[in-house]
């Protein structure tokens, strides 16, 4: 589906980073003619920090990064994802054959190997085993980012589309106030490689078991972030399942019952809530749900459900 845009609408999107759907269609055709692939009749099915395209005419997954804060962040998911291959962990694989990360009119973009999606979706007791395994993995790379979360919030705010003076502000101060409060947490578990981002809806049901996806956010950090996402989605989200029970029993530590998953908590939302910043123009069907977001987290009213962006 392609929205049309307004010259002027268009030429803002440009200067603040962002991509419109028409732009995408535009630059994916750029990238298969590169990779020697055919563009056509490919389905969008992401448009927030990134925008990824399933091709219809070969079993590929094409990830553009579509803001700065993603694409500063390519490189390190390049390594990670050869790294699991390297360890035969269960994950997405780079597609083979080209180069990666490729550069096409100044966007920095990956190929992946599409995984088809079979059987009954996984929960949380499969992360469980993801994770567990994950968190044991050795020889990580010894560049790997240490965990920094604030500072990809405040990318984010750098270079919003149509955010208010007064919301631009009050983000901020949030942000002060979470990095203070982390500061001051003592972890209960030790520190290590995190995949940074883990939630239900990165783990796909392949056809030889659960793969997990995404590492946009991978490095070496506290254990209990990891556990942080679904946790909070139970909370937070309006999900028709219970995933964090089964997780917490899985790994062996309910992130909920330590002290400081209230921080964890508030600085989850708050990345669920800047996280489409940058295309909040670009990507006008995710407005309406951010607003919904933004008001109930400015208000810190907690029994608010959120849904996914669409």
């Amino acid at each position: 589906m392609t929205m049309t845009t307004d010259h002027a609408a268009e030429h803002a999107a440009g200067q603040a980073g962002g991509l419109t759907r028409d732009r995408l269609h535009s630059l994916l055709a750029a990238v298969c003619d590169r990779a020697g692939l055919a563009s056509g009749d490919a389905e969008l099915i992401k448009f927030t920090n990134n925008a990824v395209f399933r091709l219809r005419r070969a079993p590929v997954v094409v990830r553009i990064a579509g803001s700065s804060a993603a694409r500063s962040r390519v490189p390190t998911v390049v390594r990670v994802a050869r790294w699991l291959a390297d360890h035969d962990f269960p994950a997405v694989r780079l597609l083979p054959g080209c180069e990666q990360p490729l550069q096409v009119e100044g966007h920095l973009v990956t190929l992946w190997k599409h995984v088809p999606e079979v059987g009954p979706r996984p929960g949380g007791g499969e992360l469980a085993i993801l994770l567990r395994r994950l968190h044991r993995l050795p020889d990580p790379p010894v560049d790997l980012p240490e965990w920094a979360p604030m500072a990809e919030v405040r990318q984010r705010l750098a270079e919003p589309e149509d955010l208010s003076a007064g919301d631009h502000a009050f983000l901020l101060d949030e942000c002060d106030e979470v990095e203070e409060r982390l500061a001051a947490l003592d972890y209960a578990l030790p520190a290590g490689v995190i995949h940074g981002d883990v939630f239900m809806g990165n783990v796909i049901a392949g056809p030889r078991g659960p793969v997990l996806c995404d590492f946009d956010s991978t490095g070496t950090g506290p254990r209990e972030w990891d556990l942080a996402p679904v946790a909070v989605g139970r909370l937070r989200m309006d999900y028709p399942a219970d995933e964090h029970t089964s997780l917490a029993e899985g790994y062996g530590f309910d992130v909920t019952r330590w002290r400081g998953f209230p921080v964890l908590r508030r600085l989850r939302e708050l990345k669920l809530v800047t996280s489409v910043l940058p295309v909040l123009r670009s990507n006008p069907g995710i407005r309406s749900q951010w607003e919904h977001r933004m008001r109930s987290f400015k208000a810190r009213d907690q029994t608010v459900r959120w849904q996914p962006y669409r």
